[in-house]
């Protein structure tokens, strides 16, 4: 199957390359019996791509309108899954356009067996919203800067970037997506340090072209790393709250993205946490069920004072009534 598939592939790209191709030429090319050729013309019609047959001494093909579009060489499972998972996409902000173009695209080719249940999908599934953890906007990541990031990845290259105002020069490893945003695992190989970078905070300059010797990270795990790191300076906001309770009690309570967490002694910990806002803390610190004090910042404390006189309205309403 797979000989067969990368063979229709070669077919397409020739029937692509120029309007009018004979039996023999393609077989000759393709280096397989004009029968075969035959045979792989009657798959490519069923998969719904228009090759049409011209008229001649030996005979030939040429494809027909709308077969220009990039072959979709896909069983029907997996046609439907890129179609869901590209309307999806539509939904993040910053590649929402994109996706909706290679949706349309996708449309077009696909088999017309498959065509109602795409279309059924799309007119019957609602999106809700995703970003519920916070009261800030969804930050616009720039495709751009993903594919900027990703070549870098892919081709071991030294990436260049500005970022919050500083010129920075690292080694990219991976790119990670959680919470509608994009994170950067890189190493800083000036200071030997690791880091996360928010990618709607970056700004690429031009490719460097400069290959690196890749470096293991320790505990090689990306994704527990980065949500490490997130935590600390992820953020457009942090706090640094003194938790009346030890850091197994506390780390038991929250997710490792929510902050990192130091023991004092015994009996108290501190939460290092943050968030988009201020208000999104102080939400959610309630949420952790134990005393705590504000170390920093002191901006934090008003909006605390704020959340509990709300809370004590309420409380004293249901006791009224």
């Amino acid at each position: 199957m797979a000989d067969t598939a990368t063979r229709l592939l070669a077919l397409l790209s020739l029937l692509q390359s120029r309007p009018d191709w004979s039996g023999t030429e393609l077989a000759a090319r393709l280096g397989v019996s004009p029968r075969t050729i035959r045979n792989d013309i009657d798959r490519l019609r069923q998969l719904d791509y228009p090759v049409d047959a011209t008229r001649g001494a030996t005979g030939g093909y040429r494809l027909g309108a709308g077969g220009k579009l990039p072959p979709l060489l896909l069983d029907d499972e997996e046609a439907v899954a890129v179609a869901i998972g590209l309307r999806a996409a539509r939904g993040i902000t910053g590649i929402e356009e994109s996706s909706a173009r290679a949706l349309a695209k996708l449309e077009q080719v696909l088999p017309s067996r498959l065509k109602p249940m795409v279309t059924a999908l799309t007119s019957t599934t609602e999106h809700a919203p995703e970003n519920t953890g916070t009261d800030a906007p969804d930050p616009e990541v720039d495709p751009a800067v993903l594919s900027a990031i990703a070549g870098a990845i892919r081709d071991v290259e030294w990436l260049r970037f500005d970022y919050q105002g500083a010129a920075r020069l690292v080694e990219p490893y991976r790119l990670l997506n959680w919470q509608r945003r994009w994170y950067l695992v890189a190493r800083d190989p000036s200071a030997n340090t690791w880091e996360t970078f928010r990618a709607d905070w970056m700004e690429p300059r031009m490719p460097t072209r400069r290959r690196f010797s890749p470096v293991p990270l320790p505990g090689d795990d990306y994704t527990a790393f980065a949500m490490r790191s997130i935590a600390a300076s992820g953020w457009k906001v942090h706090a640094r709250l003194r938790i009346a309770a030890p850091a197994e009690a506390v780390l038991a309570r929250i997710n490792p993205a929510v902050g990192v967490v130091e023991s004092i002694d015994a009996e108290t910990s501190v939460l290092v946490t943050g968030a988009d806002s201020l208000d999104t803390i102080a939400a959610y610190i309630g949420m952790l069920g134990m005393d705590f004090t504000v170390d920093s910042p002191a901006e934090l404390r008003p909006v605390l004072l704020r959340y509990a006189e709300r809370y004590v309205r309420a409380a004293r309403v249901v006791d009224d009534a």
